[in-house]
């Protein structure tokens, strides 16, 4: 027979083996990859860039640059 325990007591056991194993800082690393993010990237690109083409895009990326390394001299 298949031991079906709750899926929080799976979920914290496999927590503490990684934090013995890995460690902190390593275990939450690991972890944060499995997140689903938040906000609606789809709407928040339509935002930042409206109807920009992606040459347009990477001309200002370019620009940014230039501008940048003209300020710190």
């Amino acid at each position: 027979m298949i031991d079906t325990r709750p899926l929080s007591e799976v979920t914290q056991e496999a927590i503490d083996v990684l934090l013995r194993e890995i460690g902190v800082v390593n275990t939450v690393r690991f972890l944060n990859q499995f997140t689903g993010g938040f906000g609606n990237y789809t709407e928040e690109r339509q935002l930042l860039f409206g109807e920009l083409t992606l040459d347009e895009i990477i001309a200002g990326i370019e620009q940014d640059r230039v501008d940048d390394q003209a300020s710190k001299s």
